[in-house]
């Protein structure tokens, strides 16, 4: 056991040197040195927009050197303790278990290589629109958002809800989200498409068997320095009585938001901010962001027919099915990872979905099995 325990360390030390070169380390090394200086001079803060960028960017290379040299560290000590241990089986459990979390460590470091967009480090704005379908869709839709919010508890993540709009017999007519956390749209932004359930209908008196579709939207939560142009006249302002079917979403205020803008016809709303002041800046914040993805889609458009391709359609195009009858199985349409415990994935056990995501980014699809 000790002899395996060895050469599992023995490979995560060849990981992690794998890891330092792919991310060039020394080279963020002595880029994060040189920030570090200049941020020293006195003159640093005369522009304050670069100096702004700057220690962003300190910031960032900061986390990652010292997320790689935290896991160095800890796998050194870990073999030190091996050999110190000299076959002690009463301290086997101990060493599994540190080499389990170390494992874990590299494993997101490999994961966060792969998040290289811009926006990959923002949190992330997510929508759910119910399909055709009635009651069945609007019941899907919620599992899929209590699916979500139980993933980014897992991952240490927070959630504010933004937006509810609950449906008349059960689920959910929309829901708008914001997923709060480190690489949190990284992680998310795989999970956009159609998502689509088979069951047995709880609300279907003769027991019958229904397909179902729901929506996932997903998109950065856009900084106020970013540069997205919104005129106040190109904006309708719109206040309204909060209303909902009760329980967790009752709104106690008279103060819910909506903003339509105008040239795009977007509208958003919120109404979970207690103040009329607080729903309309968060309602401006998702506009923000909403406007930036719509001139990024036009940009990426232009490239597609500019080299030829297909424009992809997105409705109907589902990434993901979730099968509860006659057998029970969660697989995705991209990677061809499939999991049979949808009980767990309903309870929010999605990283093997979003790990092969961002694992296939680039690459040719691999079917990959889970339990």
């Amino acid at each position: 056991m000790f002899g395996e325990l060895r050469a599992k360390a023995k490979g995560l030390e060849e990981s992690i040197r794998k890891i330092k070169d792919l991310m060039g380390f020394e080279e963020k090394r002595r880029r994060l040195e040189e920030l570090e200086r200049l941020s020293a001079d006195p003159l640093f803060w005369e522009d304050h927009e670069e100096a702004r960028r700057s220690m962003r960017e300190i910031s960032r290379l900061k986390e990652e050197i010292g997320n790689v040299e935290r896991i160095e560290r800890s796998l050194k000590d870990l073999m030190e303790l091996m050999d110190m241990a000299e076959e002690d089986i009463g301290a086997l459990g101990d060493l599994e278990r540190e080499l389990k979390d170390l494992e874990s460590g590299v494993r997101d470091m490999e994961i966060r290589l792969k998040m290289t967009e811009e926006y990959d480090p923002y949190d992330a704005i997510v929508t759910i629109h119910p399909g055709a379908g009635g009651t069945e869709s609007q019941d899907w839709a919620e599992m899929l958002m209590r699916m979500y919010m139980r993933w980014a508890d897992r991952k240490g993540f927070s959630v504010e809800i933004l937006d509810i709009q609950p449906a008349e017999e059960a689920g959910l007519k929309s829901a708008t989200f914001m997923i709060k956390g480190k690489y949190a749209y990284g992680y998310m932004k795989g999970e956009k498409g159609v998502h689509r359930l088979v069951r047995i209908s709880p609300f279907d008196a003769n027991h019958r068997r229904h397909t179902s579709f729901a929506s996932v939207d997903v998109i950065p939560d856009i900084e106020d320095d970013i540069e997205v142009e919104i005129r106040e006249e190109d904006l309708k302002i719109e206040t309204f009585r909060a209303s909902s079917a009760g329980g967790q979403h009752v709104n106690k205020t008279d103060s819910a938001v909506r903003i339509t803008h105008i040239p795009t016809g977007i509208v958003v709303q919120c109404q979970n901010e207690r103040s009329q002041h607080r729903n309309k800046a968060m309602a401006m914040k998702v506009l923000r962001a909403r406007l930036y993805e719509l001139a990024r889609k036009e940009i990426e458009e232009k490239k597609r027919e500019l080299r030829g391709e297909r424009k992809e359609i997105a409705w109907g195009n589902q990434i993901r099915s979730y099968i509860f009858q006659p057998y029970t199985l969660v697989k995705d349409h991209r990677t061809g990872v499939e999991v049979g415990n949808i009980n767990a994935v309903m309870d929010g056990e999605i990283d093997p979905f979003i790990e092969s995501y961002l694992f296939s980014i680039g690459k040719r699809p691999q079917t990959v099995s889970g339990g």
